[in-house]
């Protein structure tokens, strides 16, 4: 009765690289929302949308990572899968803060790649992670 360890290290390194890069990617975005809204004509129906959106993503965060590394480290699928879900919805998120947002500054473009590639990165390693769970 052989016991392989089935979680993935780069999966766990990278759900924790992500914790710390999204702490920046928060706080950046956030500084930048209260620099647009002080230096253009910011619409002010537009700026409680923006920060609500960030503060939704900023919320999401924490059982998508939570989650992932759970279920990573204990091998199940379901959190893993949950967490998997959650990532589409913060990458529709980013996605937002990359194009839709009201103003789009060089820094927004930057960041916001960097996340979308490692959420996908993530993911790949997520789906890789939940079909060696399952075989």
């Amino acid at each position: 009765n052989c016991s392989y360890q089935l979680s993935s290290v780069p999966l766990q390194i990278l759900i924790y690289v992500n914790g710390i890069y999204y702490i920046f990617y928060f706080l950046v975005t956030l500084a930048m929302i209260v620099y647009k809204s002080q230096v253009f004509s910011y619409p002010d129906d537009f700026l409680a949308p923006d920060l609500v959106l960030l503060f939704i993503m900023a919320v999401l965060e924490v059982p998508r990572s939570y989650l992932g590394s759970k279920g990573n480290l204990t091998e199940e699928e379901a959190p893993l899968g949950l967490s998997l879900v959650i990532t589409v919805g913060s990458v529709v998120l980013s996605v937002y803060f990359l194009v839709w947002q009201t103003y789009v500054l060089k820094a927004d473009v930057i960041i916001n790649a960097v996340l979308l590639f490692t959420y996908g990165l993530e993911a790949v390693l997520k789906v890789m992670a939940i079909a060696a769970f399952v075989s």
